[in-house]
Formats: structure tokens, sequence, C-alpha cells
């Protein structure tokens, strides 16, 4: 046998082993920088993940194909904008309909849809895609954004419910809404596009309109108003709550507390909502003042739903009532439920905190409801989100005062409706200059991750000590 023939023969696509490790090693470095984060600081995972996603969307926008003129958005709008979509905001500094494209109209569609997911289960996601797997504390922070639904082991199962729940309600608002353009005379495709934009943009309360005068045109048509309300509450109450409807349905005595505490809050502010709406508006020539009985309890109704985080509006922000500004500001910074696609503060935090002044004035050491008592933590946690929000809106609304010189209802309604990634708007956002843009982006950005990573870090930073210093209590009020 010859030298050549004793050689065994190499295949022609074989490459040595280094080489491939060289190929992967870019992404190896990726998968274990993402487990070394969602193990160690998985809120520091989600802000970061959060970050990108805008970074992204922003590039995408200012694309020229973005614009239905063909040029390139300015920087200033196209990042607006792409953080308003993926914060589920809908505050705008350009028209919708008629600044961008069916391209960028469906890049903020699909922004709409990734943003409503939420923080915690981009960065859930993400770590599962990359590493394959979830660490312990990266199980626990999913887990915490459910609301402990499921075991650990089932996080994976968890997030898929999630958006398969996302889906399939979009898909059935949109049902109810295509046949309505249809018959209103909009081409088969324009209705369908419609149908699915104002289902994707309600469930997650984002409040982008692809019409170029929104839902006006419509404050009248309940077959349209009903399923973007209906949209917008379910989404308001948070995929943990949704999650234990379809276990238990309306068993009262199944519910565990943070859904007692959710749709009950989420109630008493929506009937509230009306009522002082109604009452404040019932007059005014400028907004309901000309109309029948039931189309003002209607638009009542409808804005009730909306002030806590839809954004889509029927009147002019601007004609309305003082007083009905400053409630719209208190709905706008309460929100919705937690793990939500709603923004504020979350009703669980409002519920928590008015428990702990029940308790107090009653002279109780624990703070109890449904036989639950609530732990010194979370109380810990509610004071340090409500903090950060007030002071995040008092900077915000300090520098757009200086920068835009308009007056402070005005600042101050733009302000807590960018922080509670609501939508409603003066058109302040659209009259400031772009110093003044970049500082509702931030807050926009701030407010849907900022008070979440903030709670969900507090949660698991619990030290155990083996020493306490001795109590004194200082005066209080």
């Amino acid at each position: 046998m010859t030298q050549s023939q004793s050689r065994p023969r190499t295949p022609a696509n074989w490459h040595p082993a280094g080489q491939e490790r060289e190929g992967l090693w870019i992404l190896t470095r990726l998968r274990d920088f993402v487990d070394d984060i969602a193990n160690t600081s998985p809120a520091r995972l989600a802000l970061t993940v959060f970050a990108a996603v805008c970074l992204v969307f922003t590039l995408l926008l200012s694309l020229p194909v973005s614009s239905a003129t063909g040029t390139v958005t300015p920087v200033h709008q196209a990042m607006f904008t792409a953080v308003s979509a993926v914060c589920v905001t809908g505050l705008t500094v350009v028209s919708t309909a008629v600044h961008w494209s069916f391209f960028g109209q469906l890049v903020i569609l699909i922004g709409i849809f990734i943003g409503g997911l939420g923080t915690l289960t981009l960065a859930s996601l993400l770590a599962l895609m990359v590493g394959k797997r979830l660490g312990v504390r990266g199980k626990i922070i999913a887990a915490e954004s459910m609301n402990n639904a499921g075991r650990l082991g089932e996080v994976g199962t968890l997030l898929r419910i999630v958006i398969t729940t996302s889906v399939v309600i979009e898909g059935i608002l949109a049902l109810a809404l295509i046949p309505r353009f249809l018959t209103l005379g909009e081409p088969f495709w324009q209705a369908v596009w419609h149908g699915i934009f104002y289902a994707i943009s309600s469930f997650n309360n984002a409040g982008f309109t692809p019409h170029s005068d929104g839902i006006v045109p419509y404050e009248t048509d309940l077959w349209i108003l009903v399923p973007l309300m209906l949209g917008v509450f379910l989404g308001s109450l948070g995929f943990p709550v949704v999650m234990v409807l379809q276990q238990n349905g309306l068993n009262w005595k199944k519910w565990n507390l943070h859904t007692k505490l959710t749709i009950q809050v989420s109630f008493i502010l929506l009937l509230a909502g009306t009522v002082l709406w109604a009452l404040m508006e019932w007059d005014n020539l400028r907004t309901i003042g000309t109309m029948d009985v039931g189309d003002k309890v209607t638009h009542a109704l409808f804005a009730s739903v909306m002030m806590r985080s839809g954004g889509f509006n029927l009147v002019d922000q601007n004609q309305m009532e003082s007083t009905t500004m400053l409630l719209t500001d208190a709905l706008m910074f309460a929100g919705g439920g937690s793990a939500s696609t709603a923004g504020g503060i979350k009703v669980t935090t409002i519920a928590v905190m008015f428990l702990a002044i029940v308790a107090e004035g009653r002279g109780d050491t624990d703070v109890k409801v449904y036989g639950r008592t609530i732990p010194q933590g979370t109380m810990r946690v509610a004071i340090s989100v409500i903090v950060a929000g007030a002071t995040l809106v008092s900077v915000s609304a300090f520098l757009l005062l200086h920068i835009s010189g308009a007056s402070l209802d005005r600042v101050l309604f733009e302000t807590i409706s960018a922080f509670a990634t609501c939508g409603l708007s003066t058109n302040l956002s659209a009259e400031v200059p772009p110093s003044g843009v970049y500082v509702l982006t931030a807050l926009m950005f701030a407010g849907r991750v900022g008070t979440v990573t903030l709670a969900a870090a507090l949660a698991l930073r619990q030290r155990s000590q083996l020493y306490h210093y001795p109590e004194e209590r200082p005066i209080i009020g």
C-alpha cells in the first residue's frame, strides 16, 4: 500500500475544532455575559434589554423607508416615537398617519407588541434565547413578574402563556373591529390593518392611532369604542390577573390577594373617574356640553378607562376644565395593574398605602386585608415607587417649564402622561424644542422601566442581620 493510499481522506467541508470554536466565540461570550447579568442583577438586564430595543427601533424609524416622504426622520423625532411605542405610551411629535409610511407604522406596531410584554418578560426571554436557561435568581425575577403564578421550573411555560394570551386577546379584538371598518366603507386590507392596529394598540395601552384625526370621528360608535375600552381595561389588569382569571374564572375565593386588590381598586377608580369626569364636563360646551345624556355617559366612561393608561381621547384635552385636567393627572399617575401594559405607580401600590394608613389610624401593628398580612418589605417597596415616581415627575416638569415656557397645567399634564405611559396629550410634545423632546423621551423610558425594575431589585435585596440597633421613633407629622 502506498503512502498516499494509507492516509485518510479529509472531507472538503471539514474545519479544525479550533476554527469552529473561534467562530462561536462571540456567541459564547454574549451568552456568558447575559447569564452573568441575569443571575446577579436581573433588573439591570431588564434595563439593558429595553434600552437596546428602543435603540433598534430608533434606527429603523430613522430610515427613509419609514417616512411617507422617503426622507430621513430627525433623530429626536425617531427616538421619541420609538420610545413612545416600545414603552407603550402613545405620545407623538409627528402624526402617525401622515408622517410614517406603512413600513414605519408596522415598525411602530411591532414595537408596541414587544414593549407590551414588559421589561422583565423581555429580559427573561433574552436569557432563555441566548443562554438556553435561566439561573435561580433569573427564575425568581421572572416568577416575581408573574406574581409567582407557577413554580420556578415552569418559568418558560409562563412566558409562553404571556405571549399566547396577548396574541389571542388581540386577535379577538381585531375580529371585532375589522367588520365595523368594512361596513364604514374602508377597503378590505385597509380595514384589516386598522382592526389589527387598534387591537394591538388598545390591549397594550399604547394609544397610537392609524387615522390622522384619531378616533374622534367614531365618538358615538359603540361598535368601535366598546372593543377599545375592553382591550385597554384587560391590558391594564396585568398578566398575573388574567392568568388567575383563566384558571379560576370568577370564583372570588380562589383568587390570590394580588388579583383581588387589582380588580377591586381598578373598578373603584373606573367608577370614580366616570362620575367625576361627567360632573366636571357635563356643561362644558367645548367638550360634551351640547351632547345628549347617552353620549355624555359614553364619553365619561371612555375617558375614565383611558385616563389610567389607555391614551385614546374623544375630546381636545386643552378644552377640558382645569379640575378635569387635575383629575386626569391623578388617575394617570395611579395607572393600572402590576406586570401589565399600563403605566403609573400601579393600583396595588395605592391599595397597600391606603391599607397602611387605615392600619395606622386603627393602631394596628400589622397591615391586614382579606385574611392576609402584607409584609413590611412590600410597604417599603410601595413607598419607594411612589417617591421615585413623584421625583421623576417633579424634576421633569421643572425642566419642561424652563424649556417650553408653557403653563404649569399643560406641563404637568404632559409630564405625568409621559411618566405614566398614558399618551393623553395637550400637544405640548409636538411644540417643545428638541431638548424638551429628549426630556420627555427619558421620562417615558424611566416611567416604563424605572419603578418596575426598582421594585424588582428591592424585592430581592432582603438581607438577614444578626443584630438590630435600639429603636427610637422620630416625630412624624
